[in-house]
């Protein structure tokens, strides 16, 4: 019988994986991968780390996926096609699964075949599709070679790793603020409980809502490099003048949908608009953006940017590829207002979360954020507003959750 456990925290952006030695109750290990895959061909392919660098290392050829866990609770999504063979979002997740365990395997010495697997508190609003992205999740875990498999909520992940450096009982609330969503949890912690085998008495109520950093950066996108590409250019059409297309835009904002403007018929159509508009260097920068895969090297720049505001007052997304030379200013004044929306959508909800709970802002002791998005400054206000600064803690972004997650174990098992 195996030593270890893992816990897994498989993330839209980034998933990483903890070792938990049983016997001792420690963490000894973690493993951090980017969540993409790259194919190379009919034969080769490349995760995490090593799908970015052969990407750009063979020029951006091939397909690159990303936010795989997104396809998790779409019903319409059964399978894709890849030179040639079918994968279905359980094959996709598989390998990202299977990468973590092999390296955290060769780690250990040992087969483990036990994990507590994270997951978000909503999947989808439609239970339907929730038990399908459970079940999914599920089954690609098995396939990775896991046959103990135990799910606990992500943002209850982290409140167990905060609740380790308590020194009294507290009401937290605990804020998970990842690329795809922003996932709360209201509960009691007491560190001398963490031995206890039942917790579920000490939740009071999980939740969650599909906004995370991903919508950040596809709103930089959209706000301040569009216009880069034609957004707002007009061509003369039998007298007419009229606009290009706003869905050729709104594709742009998703890196990995710009695959979709390469279709025979929207590509022809760019053409004629390039000479519509009489050869203006935006519908140039536009094709060049698309017929050498360049989404990807983009919204790196723009989350590079996203990044620095993190921790500066400006930052500046510039990028040089293929006759497209963007110098764009953002300053962290600017940033907010692009994201006010997101913003105001994730303070409405955790108003409403804690006001069904008939939880006072007083009433909580603490606030525990965690997650690479919560690190924005904007973020932080929305708790810093109603909570004070003082009630606010923070634990290490990118791995609370997997920590948490081997540490559930304790009770899960």
């Amino acid at each position: 019988m195996a030593s270890h456990i893992y816990g897994i925290d498989f993330g839209t952006s980034n998933s990483v994986l903890a070792v938990l030695n049983k016997e001792t109750g420690e963490i000894t290990k973690t493993f951090t991968e980017s969540s993409l895959i790259y194919f190379q061909d009919n034969e080769n392919f490349y995760i995490g780390k090593q799908a970015i660098e052969q990407y750009l290392h063979n020029n951006m050829r091939g397909r690159l996926l990303k936010s795989v866990k997104t396809l998790l609770p779409q019903s319409s999504f059964t399978f894709t096609v890849i030179f040639g063979k079918k994968y279905s979002a359980e094959d996709l997740v598989c390998l990202i699964l299977k990468l973590l365990k092999s390296q955290a395997d060769e780690f250990t010495g040992e087969n483990v075949t036990e994990v507590v697997l994270g997951r978000p508190v909503v999947f989808s609003e439609d239970s339907i599709k929730d038990k399908l992205a459970q079940d999914r999740l599920l089954k690609a875990a098995r396939m990775a070679g896991f046959e103990q498999i135990h799910f606990q909520y992500e943002p209850i992940a982290a409140g167990f790793l905060y609740e380790q450096s308590l020194t009294k009982p507290e009401l937290v609330l605990i804020g998970d603020f990842g690329g795809g969503t922003s996932d709360f949890t209201l509960m009691k912690l007491d560190k001398a409980n963490t031995s206890k085998k039942d917790r579920k008495s000490d939740i009071i109520k999980t939740g969650g809502i599909h906004i995370g950093g991903d919508d950040m950066d596809s709103a930089i996108m959209w706000h301040k490099l569009v216009k880069y590409f034609g957004h707002g250019l007009e061509y003369k059409s039998f007298d007419k003048m009229l606009e290009m297309p706003v869905h050729i835009f709104v594709t742009l904002c998703e890196w990995d949908q710009m695959g979709f403007l390469k279709d025979g018929k929207i590509r022809k159509q760019l053409d004629s608009y390039y000479f519509w508009t009489d050869k203006n260097p935006a519908v140039l920068r536009l094709m060049n953006l698309i017929d050498h895969n360049l989404g990807f090297s983009l919204f790196q720049h723009i989350e590079k940017s996203k990044i620095e505001l993190s921790s500066g007052n400006s930052a500046t997304i510039a990028f040089n590829e293929r006759e497209i030379d963007i110098v764009e200013e953002i300053s962290l004044t600017e940033f907010e207002q692009i994201i006010s929306k997101e913003i105001t959508k994730t303070e409405n909800y955790v108003l409403a979360f804690l006001e069904k709970q008939n939880v006072t802002f007083s009433q909580v002791s603490n606030v525990f954020l965690t997650g690479g998005t919560s690190s924005i400054p904007a973020v932080k206000n929305i708790f810093e507003k109603h909570f004070t600064k003082e009630k606010i803690s923070s634990g290490d972004n990118f791995n609370s959750v997997a920590l948490g997650l081997a540490l559930s174990y304790n009770y899960l098992k």
